[in-house]
C-alpha cells in the first residue's frame, strides 16, 4: 500500500493500527538498547561504570539532537508536500536531509570527542568515574557519522508507508546491538568502550540496511540530484526546532540535575537517576513511536485539506497515549523494588529503599504528561511548530529549572518531584494552546468546500 492511498483513503482507526502500533513497538524496541545497555554496565562492570555511563549519556543525546532535527524537520514538508502531491519536491528534500545529516555527524561527532574530557570535569567528575564517561562518550563521538542517520531514516521509511519494516528494522537494530554489547563485554572484555561500540555498530549497520531500498529506487521517496535552498534548509530548521529544542534543553537539564544530583548524593544519587531515566526511556518511546508514527498522516491530510481525517486521527492518538501512560504509572507504584534491583548491583537495601521511592514519585509524572506530549505532536505535524517548540522547550528546561529553585528546601525528594511538576504544568500549557487552536480550527472549517466534511 502506497503513502497516497495509505494516508488518504484507509479508515482513520484502521489506519491508527496500521501505522501507530507497530510505531509504537518500532520506538520501543530501537530503545530496548538503551535499556539492555545499563543494565549490561550496571550488572557486569558494577556501580561506578554505571553511574559514568549516566553522566555521559546527556551528551551521547545531544550528539544526536542535529540529526534528530533535520530528520524530523524535513519529514513534516516532505509529508506535506506528498500530501499536495508534489512527489519531486518531497524527494529533494529526502536527498538533501540525507547528505545533511552525514555532514552534521562529522562535525558534531568531532566537536564531542574533543571535548568529552572538560565537559565532564566540568559537571564535578574526577577519577575514574570521569575517565570511563570520557571513554563511552568518545566512542560515540567517533562513531557519529555513521550512527546518527539511523534516527531519520525511521522517519523516511514511515513516511514511504513501511511501518510493518520500520518495525522490523528497528528489532533488528536493538538485537544486534544488544548481542554486539554482550559481545564486547564479555568476550573480549573492552569495558564501557566496549558497551558504546556494540550500541554504534549495531546503528551503523542497521543504517547501511534501511537506505538499501532507497538507493534501488523501490521507495515513494527517491535520491535525486540535491537542489539545496535557503528557504527548504530554513524550512527544515523551524519544522525541527521543537524535536531539537526539546532534545537540547533536556539535556541542558539533565546536566543541571546529574551536577546537583552529585553534591547532594555522589554516584548513588546520579544512579538512582539513570534508573528513572531508563524508566522513561521504556514508556516515552512508545508515546513518542506512537504520536510520531502518525505525523506524516496528519501532515498529509493538513496538506491535503481533509481535516475531518485529522481530527479523527488525533482522538486516537490522544487516547492511546492516556491508556498508555496511565497503565504505566500503575505499574511503577506497584513494582519499584524488581524495576531497581534490574539496574543495581551490589548495592544495600537502603539504595534499593530510596530508589524505590524516587521512582513512585516519577511515576506521578504520567498521569498527566500524555497531554502535553500528543499536543505538541500534533502542533508539529501541521507546521504549527511556534506552539510546538513553547511545549518542548518550557517542558525540558524552563519548567524544571523553575522547579529545581521551587522545591530545593526538599533536597533530593524536590528532584524527584520535578518531574510530575514539570508535568503538571506542561499539560495547563498545552490546554491553553489547544484552546486557542480551536479558534482557528472554525475558522478553517467554515472556509472548506462544501463537499468536503470537516
Amino acid at each position: 500500500m502506497n503513502s497516497h492511498e495509505l494516508f488518504a483513503n484507509t479508515p482513520p482507526r484502521k489506519l491508527f493500527f496500521f501505522a501507530a502500533l507497530p510505531g509504537a513497538v518500532s520506538m520501543l524496541a530501537s530503545a530496548l538498547y538503551q535499556l539492555f545497555d545499563g543494565m549490561f554496565v550496571g550488572k557486569f562492570l558494577g556501580s561506578t561504570p554505571f553511574a559514568a555511563l549516566n553522566l555521559a549519556m546527556p551528551f551521547v543525546i545531544i550528539n544526536f539532537a542535529l540529526a534528530d532535527l533535520i530528520g524530523v524537520g524535513s519529514s513534516v514538508p516532505i509529508s506535506i508536500h506528498l500530501g499536495r502531491h508534489e512527489d519531486e519536491e518531497a524527494s529533494n528534500y529526502f536527498t538533501c536531509a540525507s547528505i545533511l545529516i552525514v555532514l552534521a555527524g562529522v562535525a558534531v561527532g568531532a566537536a564531542i570527542y574533543a571535548a568529552a574530557p572538560l565537559m565532564i570535569s566540568l559537571m564535578g567528575a574526577e577519577g575514574e568515574f570521569a575517565a570511563l564517561a570520557v571513554d563511552y562518550l568518545r566512542v560515540y563521538g567517533l562513531c557519529s557519522p555513521v550512527t546518527t542517520i539511523i534516527f531519520a531514516v525511521d522517519n523516511f521509511l514511515r513516511i514511504c508507508g513501511k511501518t510493518r519494516g520500520s518495525m522490523f528494522l528497528n528489532i533488528f537494530m536493538s538485537i544486534l546491538s544488544v548481542a554486539l554489547e554482550a559481545f564486547f563485554l564479555l568476550v573480549l572484555r573492552l569495558g564501557i568502550a566496549g558497551a558504546a561500540l556494540g550500541t554504534c555498530l549495531g546503528m551503523a549497520i542497521t543504517a547501511v540496511v534501511a537506505y538499501i531500498p532507497f538507493f534501488r529506487g523501490k521507495m515513494l521517496l527517491r535520491f535525486r540530484r540535491p537542489r539545496f535552498s535557503r528557504a527548504m534548509i530554513g524550512k527544515i530548521v523551524v519544522s525541527g526546532a521543537p524535536n531539537f529544542l526539546n532534545n537540547i534543553a533536556g539535556r541542558i537539564t539533565s546536566i543541571l540535575m546529574n551536577v546537583l544530583l552529585v553534591r547532594l548524593g555522589g554516584e548513588i544519587a546520579v544512579s538512582i537517576y539513570g534508573v528513572l531515566m531508563y524508566v522513561e526511556g521504556f514508556i516515552q518511546p512508545l508515546l513518542y513511536g506512537m504520536c510520531d508514527s502518525l505525523q506524516p498522516a496528519v501532515g498529509y491530510n493538513w496538506g491535503a485539506g481533509a481535516l475531518g481525517r485529522v481530527k479523527a486521527i488525533e482522538k486516537h492518538c490522544f487516547t492511546a497515549a492516556a491508556i498508555i501512560s496511565l497503565i504505566s504509572v500503575m505499574v511503577i507504584y506497584l513494582i519499584p523494588e524488581p524495576i531497581a534491583r534490574v539496574f543495581m548491583k551490589d548495592v544495600g537495601a537502603q539504595v534499593i529503599a530510596d530508589t524505590a521511592f524516587a521512582l513512585r514519585l516519577f511515576g506521578l509524572t504520567y498521569i498527566t504528561r500524555w497531554f502535553s506530549f500528543a499536543t505538541q505532536s500534533f502542533m508539529l505535524a501541521i507546521e504549527r511548530t511556534g506552539a510546538a517548540t513553547l511545549i518542548s522547550v518550557s517542558t525540558a528546561l524552563f519548567f524544571p529549572v523553575l522547579l529545581v529553585a521551587a522545591l530545593w528546601p526538599l533536597g533530593l525528594t524536590g528532584l524527584w518531584l520535578n518531574f510530575a511538576g514539570t508535568a503538571v504544568l506542561a499539560s495547563a500549557l498545552a490546554a491553553a494552546i489547544m484552546l486557542r487552536f480551536r479558534r482557528e480550527w472554525a475558522k478553517l472549517t467554515q472556509e472548506l468546500p462544501a463537499d468536503r466534511p470537516a
